[in-house]
C-alpha cells in the first residue's frame, strides 16, 4: 500500500501491525462509549475487526502474499495463550475451595446455566436439520461459535475453533461468535437491571440479606520469602503455558454411538487453563514463587484478548456477511436468555438464594464481566461480586467443555 504520494509505502508484516494497531485503537474508542452506564468495552476491538475483515480481508492477504490465514492464527493463538493462561492463574486460589464449599449452591448453578445453553445450542442444530441443512459440519461450527458468543466467553471460543476440522470452519465459529457476542453482553447486562426492577426489589432491605460467599485464602507464604525467578513472574507464567499447550496437544480416541476415529483433547484453552489454576491454587513449588504478579496477569489478560479477538475477528469478518442469517441471531438471543431464567428460576425457588446472590451468580454463570459491573451499581454494593466469584470458574471451565461437545456431537 502507498500512501502520500508514494512517500509512505506499507507492505507486508509491516501492514499486518499498522492494521492490527488501527483495530485496538478504533476498538478501544469504540468500546469506550458509555450508553445509560453500559458499553462495550474490549467487544469493541473484536466488533472492529469483524468490520475489518468484511471490507479489507482481500487487500490484507493481497500484502501478505496469500499468508494472511498463517499470521491471524500465529496472532490468534498466541493472544489465546496469554488470556487464557492468565485467566487460570487469576482464578486459581478461588476455583478448587469454591468446587469444594459451594457445589451444591453457586458451583451447581454454573453447571445448571451452562447446560441450559447447550441444550439450546443443540435444538437449535435440530431444528436447522428439519429446515433442510445437511451440512452438519459447517452448522455445528456456526452453532459452537453461536453458542460461545452468548455466553459471551473467549476460552469456548477458542476451544470450538481448535475442534474444528480446517481453517474454513474455523471462520464459520467465528461468524457465528461475532453474530451472537453483542446480544451476549448487551442481553445480561440488562437482565440484572430489569429482574430488580419487575419484580420492585427493595435493594436496602435485600443488601441486609446478601451472603457474601468466602473466599479462598492463599496459603502460599509471602513472596518476600519465596525464591522469584523473575520480578514480573513472566517465568512461571510460560512453564504454565507451555505444560498447558503440551497437555492440550493429548488426544483421547472416542467410541461407540457412531464416534469411532473421532478424538477429544482439551486443546490449548483447556491445557493451559488447566495448568494455569493449578499453578495458581499452589502458589509456590518448594521455596519457587509461581504466582505472576498482580500486574503481569491483568496486562497479559488484557493483551492477549485484544490479540485473540483481532484475529479471530478479522478472519471471521471474511465470511461474515456471506453466511450472516436472522435466524443464526434469534439462536443466539435464545441462548443468551433462556440459561438465566432457567439458572434464576433454579436458585430462586430450588436452592432458595437471596436476590442479590442470584444475579452475582448468573453474572458469573454466562461469564460476563461487564454485567457484573453493572450489578454492582444496581445492587449499590460489591458484595455481589463474591457470588460471581463462586460461580465463574466452574461455568468458565464447564463451557469449554460444552462448546467441543456441541461439535463432537454432530
Amino acid at each position: 500500500m502507498t500512501l502520500f504520494g508514494g512517500v509512505v509505502h506499507i507492505t507486508g508484516v509491516t501492514f499486518l501491525i499498522f492494521s492490527l494497531i488501527a483495530i485496538l485503537v478504533v476498538g478501544y474508542a469504540l468500546g469506550r462509549i458509555t450508553i445509560k452506564g453500559v458499553s462495550l468495552g474490549s467487544a469493541g476491538v473484536f466488533i472492529v475487526a469483524l468490520l475489518y475483515g468484511c471490507l479489507f480481508y482481500n487487500n490484507l492477504d493481497l500484502q501478505l502474499s496469500g499468508f494472511t490465514g498463517n499470521a491471524l492464527k500465529i496472532l490468534e493463538n498466541l493472544g489465546l495463550v496469554l488470556f487464557v493462561t492468565s485467566v487460570g492463574f487469576i482464578a486459581g486460589p478461588k476455583f478448587f475451595s469454591n468446587m469444594k464449599k459451594n457445589f451444591t449452591s453457586y458451583v451447581l448453578l454454573g453447571l445448571v446455566i451452562i447446560i441450559s445453553g447447550t441444550i439450546v445450542a443443540v435444538g437449535c442444530v435440530y431444528v436447522e436439520r428439519l429446515m433442510g441443512e445437511t451440512d452438519m459440519a459447517k452448522l455445528s461450527a456456526i452453532v459452537s461459535g453461536l453458542f460461545a458468543g452468548a455466553l459471551t466467553s473467549t476460552p469456548a471460543f477458542s476451544a470450538a475453533k481448535a475442534s474444528v476440522a480446517s481453517s474454513e470452519m474455523e471462520q464459520l465459529v467465528s461468524v457465528g461468535y461475532g453474530i451472537a457476542y453483542i446480544f451476549g453482553v448487551i442481553g445480561v447486562v440488562l437482565f440484572v437491571q430489569l429482574v430488580p426492577q419487575i419484580l420492585k426489589v427493595n435493594m436496602d432491605e435485600e443488601r441486609k440479606k446478601l451472603v457474601v460467599v468466602k473466599k479462598a485464602v492463599s496459603s502460599q507464604k509471602s513472596a518476600a520469602k519465596l525464591i522469584e525467578l523473575d520480578n514480573f513472574g513472566i517465568a512461571p507464567f510460560a512453564i504454565a503455558a507451555l505444560l498447558g499447550i503440551f497437555i492440550g496437544m493429548i488426544k483421547i480416541p472416542l467410541s461407540g454411538a457412531g464416534l469411532n476415529g473421532t478424538t477429544f483433547s482439551l486443546t490449548t484453552t483447556g491445557g493451559c487453563l488447566l495448568a494455569s489454576l493449578v499453578f495458581g491454587h499452589y502458589g509456590k513449588a518448594g521455596k519457587i514463587n509461581i504466582m505472576p504478579s498482580t500486574t503481569t496477569l491483568k496486562v497479559f489478560r488484557e493483551l492477549g484478548l485484544v490479540l485473540f479477538l483481532t484475529g479471530a475477528g478479522v478472519s471471521g469478518g471474511a465470511r461474515f456477511v456471506q453466511e450472516f442469517k436472522i435466524c443464526y441471531f434469534v439462536y443466539g438471543v435464545v441462548m443468551t436468555i433462556f440459561p438465566m431464567i432457567m439458572g434464576f428460576v433454579f436458585a430462586k425457588y430450588v436452592l432458595k438464594i437471596n436476590i442479590l446472590n442470584i444475579l452475582g451468580s448468573i453474572t458469573g454463570g454466562m461469564t460476563s464481566t461487564p454485567a457484573l459491573g453493572t450489578l454492582i451499581h444496581v445492587a449499590g454494593t460489591e458484595d455481589v461480586a463474591a457470588a460471581y466469584a463462586a460461580t465463574y470458574p466452574i461455568a468458565l471451565v464447564a463451557v469449554v467443555f460444552a462448546a467441543q461437545f456441541i461439535i463432537i456431537l454432530f
